[in-house]
């Protein structure tokens, strides 16, 4: 893949609009782009701006006029929420994407970095993941409305590029996890559902715990302060059409990360696998040579990282989503 690197050095003292900024993602970016010296940080919760409101969404922009973007807001979740709100992801991420862009098109935006997901992938693409592997086969049927969303607000930034020659940009992170996660029971991902699953099975002292499908699906994981870090590398250095996957370059298999998530835990009891339920993609790992070739490297291993979430999950029982 042709890769454009080209120093484009942001103004620390410009309006820096972050959608999103109380999610897992957003806050991340947030706490980087604050430990970055950037002054003029802007964001609104879900209740002050409804991206979903396009007029809202317009007035917005118009009022704060960023020169720069990270749009970070999404209506995310795990298998079961997918499988079972296809049309609440497609509609309300399109949504999203369209309002947040368009504004930003219409007010000048200088500079903006729309953040999709690995799951825009065929399903059985070849592994390590390319870049160049979207739009080459069948995506995972059982987030296939979410990936549509995503695979949309890529060709959106592309067409800004070629019809208005504006530098916008988009990262594909791998699976994010850490410190403002959704432990949802309905709703989260794999790795917050599993700390929750195993955190309270060793409270209430039970014998054992039950993990969804087979255990032998391997996955990628990346640290969000990780994830935020990369982002802004990007946003300095890349200037190029092409998408660029954001993350480790190592996978495990979810029995593997559920051991790591009993050991951080503390919990002892037997791990048992429920096979009746959807494994998802058999292996979904990035290639990330674009991304470290730019000059980047993670620096949260997943052990660390685990212990650290785990820590975090039991210090904010009041606030964490639940």
């Amino acid at each position: 893949m042709e890769v454009d690197y080209v120093p484009v050095p942001l103004d620390r003292n410009a309006r820096f609009y972050v959608a999103g900024h109380r999610g897992l993602v957003g806050s991340a970016l947030w706490r980087a782009l604050e430990a970055d010296g950037f002054t003029d940080l802007v964001g609104r919760t879900h209740a002050e701006l409804d991206l979903r409101d396009r007029e809202a969404v317009f007035a917005y922009f118009g009022q704060t006029r960023p020169r720069y973007v990270v749009l970070a807001a999404a209506r995310v979740g795990g298998i079961l929420a997918n499988v079972t709100y296809p049309v609440d992801f497609l509609s309300e991420n399109l949504r999203v994407q369209l309002n947040a862009m368009d504004a930003a098109l219409e007010h000048g935006v200088e500079r903006l970095l729309f953040l999709g997901s690995s799951c825009i992938y065929p399903r059985l693409a070849p592994q390590p993941i390319k870049e160049e592997y979207l739009l080459t086969g069948h995506l995972e049927p059982t987030n296939e409305a979410y990936a549509i969303a995503k695979i949309a607000g890529i060709l959106h930034v592309q067409a800004v590029r070629r019809q208005y020659g504006l530098p916008w940009i988009s990262a594909m992170p791998t699976n994010l996890y850490g410190p403002g996660d959704n432990f949802s029971r309905d709703s989260s991902h794999v790795l917050p559902a599993m700390i929750r699953r195993y955190e309270e099975a060793r409270l209430r002292g039970e014998p054992s715990v039950t993990n969804w499908g087979s255990g032998a699906p391997r996955r990628e994981f990346l640290h969000v302060d990780d994830m935020a870090a990369a982002c802004l590398h990007l946003l300095e250095v890349y200037d190029g059409p092409v998408h660029v996957n954001v993350g480790s370059g190592e996978d495990v298999t979810i029995k593997e990360l559920a051991d790591t998530v009993a050991e951080a835990v503390g919990y002892q009891g037997r791990v048992e696998w429920d096979t009746s339920k959807p494994d998802g993609m058999p292996r979904k790992l990035l290639d990330v040579t674009t991304l470290i070739r730019s000059g980047w490297q993670p620096r949260i291993g997943l052990a660390r990282g685990i212990v650290e979430t785990v820590a975090w999950y039991r210090a904010h029982q009041d606030s964490r989503r639940t």
